[in-house]
């Protein structure tokens, strides 16, 4: 009777290893290298961020919602979905605008991408505007514990899946030479006060434009002269951002300063 050889098998093709605690730092490098390798392929050198509510809808499913609502707090609440679809709006016409110039630049390097976390609402819009451009654009999403959502805007080669957050936050960062913020929740408040305190403490050297789309929402949900009133941040600190309701003044301050800080300097960096 033949001696059984045990079964060969490599240690990057054992699923059990590779799903394993002792195998993270492997799928964590991964979330790193994957990406990396196609943003090089397709030469993909910076982006634009847009960032913003996942439940922001846009005109016409907001007026659809509205038309099938009931009196009281259905009534209420499709009002609202109606007045915050001017925001999808106003984010994916800026998209198509910001995308309309930087194809304009004439570089080889895809300069100053659409970028966004891949799902609906705010990212949705911004895809879509960039989609409507023609232009290359790039959707980070997350795998979370909720239905999956299909951003059909994406370009199909920039679009990337993430488990770990912080490996999400870091291509967001990593690639921005610009940040746009809509109204959002939880989220959003995560993303944007990660990137103040990045520019803040001057762990990110990069100049990093930042725009907060919509002063009376920005204004309601946080404070910022009460945190430097109470001597929390500096006064400078407030001006770390850019506040507007306008796509034109969005657009043309956003484009100044790319066009003074950082086109030209090509490359991900922090």
């Amino acid at each position: 009777m033949s001696e059984r050889k045990p079964p060969r098998s490599k240690a990057y093709q054992h699923p059990g290893f590779l799903n394993s605690k002792d195998a993270r730092p492997l799928r964590i490098l991964s979330e790193y290298l994957e990406p990396k390798s196609r943003f090089d392929y397709h030469r993909v050198e910076d982006t634009i961020v847009f960032m913003g509510s996942a439940r922001i809808r846009s005109r016409e499913d907001a007026e659809r919602l509205l038309q099938g609502a009931r009196a009281g707090k259905d009534r209420e609440r499709a009002e609202m979905a109606l007045k915050m679809s001017a925001y999808y709006e106003a984010a994916r016409e800026l998209a198509l605008r910001l995308t309309n110039w930087s194809k304009e630049l004439n570089h080889e390097e895809r300069r100053f991408v659409v970028c966004t976390g891949g799902g609906p609402g705010i990212m949705e819009a911004a895809n879509r505007g960039a989609a409507e451009a023609k232009g290359m654009n790039v959707g980070l999403t997350i795998s979370i514990p909720v239905e999956e959502f299909d951003n059909p805007y994406v370009t199909r080669e920039l679009a990337f899946h993430f488990h770990y957050f912080f490996m999400r936050k870091f291509w967001f960062a990593y690639l921005a030479k610009a940040v746009i913020v809509f109204p959002g929740g939880y989220g959003t408040l995560d993303e944007l006060f990660e990137l103040l305190t990045l520019v803040q403490t001057r762990k990110m050297r990069k100049p990093m434009p930042i725009v907060l789309f919509g002063t009376e929402y920005w204004r309601s949900i946080v404070d910022f002269d009460a945190l430097a009133r109470h001597g929390m941040i500096d006064a400078r600190d407030i001006e770390l951002v850019h506040r507007t309701d306008s796509v034109d003044d969005a657009y043309d301050w956003i484009v100044l300063q790319l066009a003074e800080k950082a086109l030209g300097q090509p490359g991900a960096t922090l």
